[in-house]
């Protein structure tokens, strides 16, 4: 299959600096040549899709998933994602808080229902011993670096070996927002607050005014 679907959009694309990066990871697999590299979406979290990568045979691609190549890579996206990934863009990220690859997607999960009851009303009582630890990497740790980017984490609830966090400001509606929760923002508080366990986002990511997206170098 091409890289345009039926859509007639490209569902996946990777820029230069990601593709450089996942090839080198493929070089050190046996059978390289052999290996495209499989991306699909696994789940969601904090209103965006959580994904699955992998280096799988690119045999093994179906007529029905998508495929395309891209600098001597094999790219294939399973059917049952195509819809969930389609115009998205892979990178690799340049923000000391979201090392690793991070995937810029325009497409969102439906809102979950029974949302925890942090998602709306005041703030609830912060004054805790472990609200009051969360706040504090947040002030002294996270907030500092993401106000580069416009943004802001503020804590609104801690129920049980949860934190609730709403983002605001460039942060909210930005495409990388989940990666910045779980690779830097949950790393942060879960190393500095052991009682803590899951970061949840809260976030109104579709009513971000400002949304904050790394260039994509394609």
């Amino acid at each position: 299959m091409t890289g345009i679907d039926s859509n007639d959009v490209l569902v996946l694309r990777t820029t230069d600096a990601a593709l450089a990066k996942v090839m080198e990871l493929r070089a050190r697999e046996d059978s390289a040549e052999s290996l495209a590299l499989w991306v699909e979406v696994s789940g969601s979290s904090g209103g965006a899709y959580t994904y699955d990568m992998y280096f799988q045979a690119t045999s093994e691609a179906r007529p029905q998933d998508w495929s395309d190549e891209r600098g001597g890579l094999a790219l294939v996206v399973p059917a049952d994602s195509i819809a969930k990934m389609r115009g998205a863009t892979l990178d690799l990220s340049r923000d000391l808080l979201q090392g690793g690859m991070v995937m810029q997607n325009p497409n969102q999960p439906a809102a979950p229902a029974g949302a925890s009851p942090a998602m709306a009303g005041p703030p609830v009582d912060l004054s805790g011993d472990v609200a009051q630890r969360v706040l504090q990497v947040l002030e002294q740790q996270i907030n500092p670096s993401i106000a580069a980017h416009g943004g802001r984490a503020d804590l609104v609830a801690v129920e049980d070996d949860a934190a609730y966090l709403r983002l605001s400001g460039g942060c909210a509606g930005c495409g990388m927002a989940t990666v910045t929760l779980s690779q830097g923002i949950e790393v942060a508080i879960r190393d500095s607050v052991p009682e803590i366990t899951r970061v949840i986002d809260v976030t109104d990511h579709a009513a971000g005014t400002n949304p904050y997206y790394e260039a994509a170098k394609t």
